[in-house]
């Protein structure tokens, strides 16, 4: 009972375990982890072209970085369940840990990387397994198909800021926020003590509105099919321009990232 607690393997297979080696229960832990990754890899293969169009974006801003992950899986059923969220968890700190290697290597500034799925499948959970084996084994445990489908990582100048937004928040995960939409926006400036929720509400306007591109602050809005963040509408106050509100708040946005998930096209990885 011991095992199966610790292990969340089934009783029947933790006897199994325990009787194989002598009840020493590392050995018997060590053996249940590889018979289940044997299993998640045969079980993958065999769910291979199976749609995965649900799933969540996975979110974490630090001090001057930030990753934005879009795990799917096949049913918002699934998206729901904690092993899954765990692993959009681990896929986030795997983003987060070579960015920051990346970065340590790399000239200081703006810096902002975009990986494909094939990319993430080959990083590593600290010095552990690959980020394939875990997706793997969380495909043995739930029974559907699953992609680590892509990831932006953005790093920042002390003087820079990272707003962020994640719509229809899931998670049970307290260190990533979880959700179908989010967003990543670089700003600078901002009145003391109100830059978390200049950042927020910024986040909040890409998510909804889906902008394409950023714009300049002195272009003339066209309407409501407007595609350029700038001269937008802003979705907190609909009597002002995204630049205007900017221009209050002493503000400028740099950049900006939106993610939906299982979108086919690009057109929100701006």
């Amino acid at each position: 009972m011991k095992l199966r607690k610790s292990t969340g393997y089934t009783f029947i297979n933790c006897k199994k375990a325990l009787e194989m080696f002598d009840n020493d229960p590392a050995q018997a832990e060590s053996w249940l982890h590889e018979q289940a990754q044997k299993e998640g890899w045969s079980k993958a293969n065999k769910l291979e072209g199976r749609k995965a169009k649900e799933g969540l974006i996975g979110v974490f801003v630090g001090d001057a970085a930030a990753v934005m992950v879009e795990v799917n899986c096949e049913t918002d059923f699934v998206a729901r369940n904690d092993k899954f969220q765990q692993l959009v968890k681990d896929v986030t700190f795997a983003t987060l840990d070579h960015h920051l290697q990346s970065r340590n290597q790399s000239k200081s500034g703006y810096v902002k990387n975009l990986l494909a799925g094939d990319e993430l499948s080959r990083l590593r959970m600290g010095e552990g397994a690959a980020l394939a084996d875990s997706v793997a084994l969380t495909i043995g445990r739930l029974g559907e198909n699953m992609s680590v489908k892509r990831a932006v990582m953005v790093g920042v100048p002390a003087e820079w800021r990272i707003g962020s937004y994640v719509h229809g928040n899931v998670g049970s995960q307290q260190e990533v926020a979880m959700g179908r939409y989010g967003a990543l926006v670089i700003f600078q400036g901002g009145k003391e003590g109100e830059q978390d929720m200049l950042g927020r509400k910024l986040g909040q306007h890409i998510v909804g509105e889906a902008p394409l591109s950023l714009g300049n602050m002195d272009d003339l809005p066209c309407g409501e099919s407007e595609t350029r963040l700038l001269p937008q509408t802003f979705l907190a106050d609909p009597s002002r321009t995204v630049a205007e509100f900017l221009r209050g708040q002493q503000a400028k946005v740099l950049d900006f990232v939106r993610f939906q998930c299982g979108e086919t096209s690009g057109k929100d990885q701006n």
